[in-house]
Formats: structure tokens, C-alpha cells, sequence
């Protein structure tokens, strides 16, 4: 019989990740690698498992997998906590509220902004010279 599992999709910048939740036995695994190996800055992991713990669960009873692609590191830290969020709320509705009210649901939509004809960045103009 296949494994339930929950999925969710998370989105930051220019990154997307694909969660899936189900109960195990505590791993956590990002494109095929142990979550603490892939992220490997300093509160990067807790910030991922934060919508875990604003829920009541226990990490260690749940197995998560990661696909993410594109970006950098803040954006896919970002997108895969919001996709745990998301799968979380399939695995038990009931738990929308308090992620909600925690803003582990809201969707960063800021993303970087393109570059103008004649500026050297988004808003960044040439220096001024009067003659």
C-alpha cells in the first residue's frame, strides 16, 4: 500500500519548493540531501521548522522531503517553510487559524525589481554632471 502523504507548495522570490509531509520517523530530507546539510547557515532550520512547532507537532513523528529549485538560500528557506505551512493545513485543517494568526500562511510576494532603460539598477540613475 503506498505511504499518505500531504503536499505543499511554497514560493519566495524566484524560488518554488515542493513539501511533502507524512508520518515517520523524523527525517528531512531537501533534493536528496539531510536538511541540516543543505541548509547549513545559522537558523535557517529552525525558521523552516518553526510553522512545526507553532502547530503542536512533534518533528520527530513526521517525515518531510523537499524539492526545491531556483533562487538562493533566503528564497528557498522562505519557500519551503511556507510549503510546509500549506502541507501542515492538508495533513489537519484545523490548524489553519494558528498558522495563520502565526503568518506562517502569507506569501512574501516581493520580488526583485527590473532594471529601467538609462539606470543603472531598478531606481539607481547615473551620477548627475552639470557640464
Amino acid at each position: 500500500m503506498a505511504v499518505q502523504y500531504y503536499e505543499g507548495i511554497g514560493r519566495r522570490k524566484e524560488s518554488t519548493a515542493r513539501v511533502r509531509v507524512m508520518s515517520g520517523s523524523g527525517r528531512f530530507i531537501v533534493n536528496e540531501k539531510p536538511g541540516a546539510e543543505y541548509f547549513t547557515r545559522l537558523g535557517d532550520l529552525e525558521a523552516i521548522m518553526a510553522p512545526i512547532q507553532a502547530a503542536g507537532e512533534n518533528p520527530e513523528a513526521l517525515d518531510i522531503t523537499v524539492v526545491v529549485r531556483g533562487g538562493g538560500v533566503t528564497g528557498q528557506k522562505d519557500a519551503v517553510k511556507l510549503g510546509v505551512a500549506r502541507a501542515l493545513i492538508k495533513m489537519n485543517p484545523d490548524l489553519q487559524p494558528v498558522l495563520r494568526k502565526a503568518g506562517f500562511l502569507t506569501r512574501d510576494a516581493r520580488v526583485k525589481e527590473r532594471k529601467k532603460p538609462g539606470l543603472k539598477r531598478a531606481r539607481k540613475a547615473p551620477t548627475y554632471t552639470k557640464r
